[in-house]
């Protein structure tokens, strides 16, 4: 299972998205494919998101269940403790400066 999440992402990307996933609610994708076309789908969100950010998750062999990858400024921030994958959240002011 693979489900990317847009916010403020430009209508291009998110019709190139709509090409391969299925939109769930709006900026909502999900879809099941292999490794290599997930790496695919989420070089085109890198290429095309512009101002906005995502979010991809899928299921994977770890203890959790699922692995995900973060693009773009947002208050929650992934940090990794003792191998497993938290998120954090920065306070308000300092969720303006993230990269």
């Amino acid at each position: 299972m693979l489900v990317i999440v847009l916010e403020n992402a430009p209508p291009r990307l998110r019709g190139r998205l709509a090409v391969w996933l299925l939109e769930v609610r709006a900026g909502v994708y999900i879809g099941n494919y292999s490794a290599k076309v997930r790496e695919h789908i989420w070089t085109h969100v890198e290429a095309g998101i512009g101002e906005g950010n995502a979010v991809m998750a899928w299921r994977a062999n770890n203890e959790a269940g699922f692995d995900f990858l973060t693009l773009g400024a947002n208050r929650r921030v992934p940090l990794e403790l003792d191998g497993a994958k938290l998120v954090s959240f920065l306070p308000l002011e300092d969720s303006l400066k993230a990269p």
